[in-house]
């Protein structure tokens, strides 16, 4: 059987040949209680302007890709 390492190497060396990246991510546990209690108090401070000049700006942008 062929080691777990070299099945990577190769499963990489294919997605270099087709343009392909990999591309590692490292995000906040929302499983942690001190993550999710920051998270909280984040939110607690958005304002409700703030938030609408952004839901706007989305809506403009999803517009603009329709028309492709």
């Amino acid at each position: 059987m062929v080691a777990a390492s070299e099945r990577m190497r190769a499963m990489r060396a294919r997605r270099k040949t087709e343009g392909l990246r990999e591309v590692r991510l490292v995000v906040p546990d929302a499983r942690e209680k001190a993550i999710r209690q920051r998270v909280a108090h984040q939110v607690a401070g958005l304002s409700a302007a703030s938030e609408q000049n952004a839901l706007d700006w989305i809506e403009t942008v999803s517009e603009f890709d329709e028309t492709r």
